[in-house]
């Protein structure tokens, strides 16, 4: 599928309050299902304040300079997604580290564009692995396809927690 008018590019510096605004409701899905596979307690102890927490390490990763990345996925002048990854020039390895595309553009194919364009200039740096996490639970069932359809091969990885 080919979007009109969609064009990837880099982050500038004035994308980053849509970028904030675009990422609460793509990941609102992914905290409402940490919600229910942990319970409320648990869920408080670890996010008090998803929103909060979220939009910070948005911020961070997003204003990080030297080997982090940010592309943005852009719709007619509309920010609609973006990933940030991270370049690690000792280990030849590419790590993406956010992915997020606004609800009203999800299964549209700018997530796989988002990772193609990364693995493009990972490739480009010299990188040799480009690699990836995210959850298991059902709200991440998106970001997964993602992944798999820009070719990551995916290793099931179990993190427990314990109500105390």
């Amino acid at each position: 599928m080919t979007i009109q008018g969609l064009q990837i590019r880099h982050l500038r510096a004035e994308d980053m309050e849509e970028i904030v605004t675009l990422s609460l409701p793509a990941w609102e899905p992914v905290f409402e299902s940490f919600k229910n596979v942990l319970g409320p307690a648990i869920y408080t102890r670890i996010w008090p304040d998803w929103e909060k927490i979220q939009t910070e390490v948005v911020e961070k990763y997003c204003r990080e300079e030297g080997d982090v990345y940010t592309l943005v996925a852009e719709v007619d002048g509309d920010v609609a997604g973006f990933l940030t990854y991270e370049l690690k020039s000792e280990t030849k390895v590419g790590e993406v580290v956010l992915l997020a595309v606004h609800p009203a553009y999800q299964n549209q194919e700018i997530g796989t564009l988002l990772n193609n364009t990364a693995l493009d200039e990972m490739r480009a740096s010299g990188m040799k692995l480009a690699e990836v996490a995210t959850g298991g639970d059902p709200g991440h069932a998106p970001a997964r396809r993602s992944y798999e359809k820009a070719g990551y091969t995916g290793l099931p990885l179990m993190r427990y927690y314990k109500d105390l």
